[in-house]
């Protein structure tokens, strides 16, 4: 794996998520995690972005909210994100911007699971093939 490509996605995802900052408190008291000085218990459910199409994509958040879901996880597929090194794709089913700013208009939080491997019945774990060349 040439290092370059991976230091090149995760700044890309870092230099995204900093875009998504809402600006508040979270700690830990031994009991319980606190967010804004309240104590909260996050119930988290996952969302696979490429299995749905964007036009799903609120609907489905929106009926995990009404189950009780606080918390969208979903890995983040690099073998669709970058197919071949240095060609990436965050476009259709891939725009995980659009899917994380879809989960925070609903009002929840988004977990992401950079990897880079997904345990999650996916072609070789969703490792790019520039793994396997």
């Amino acid at each position: 794996m040439e290092t370059s490509s991976v230091s090149k996605l995760v700044l890309l995802l870092l230099f995204w998520s900093a875009l998504w900052v809402v600006e508040s408190s979270v700690t830990y008291d031994r009991k319980a995690i606190l967010i804004n000085g309240q104590r909260r218990i996050l119930f988290s459910g996952s969302i696979h972005y490429p299995r749905s199409t964007p036009d799903m994509w609120e609907d489905l958040i929106q009926k995990a909210k009404e189950g009780g879901i606080d918390v969208i996880e979903t890995y983040v597929f690099w073998n669709v994100h970058e197919p071949s090194p240095g060609n990436y794709n965050f476009q259709g089913r891939y725009d995980l911007v659009r899917f994380v700013k879809t989960i925070q208009k609903a009002g929840l939080y988004a977990h992401l699971r950079i990897g880079p491997y997904v345990c999650a019945e996916w072609n070789f774990g969703k490792l790019s093939s520039v793994v396997f060349n």
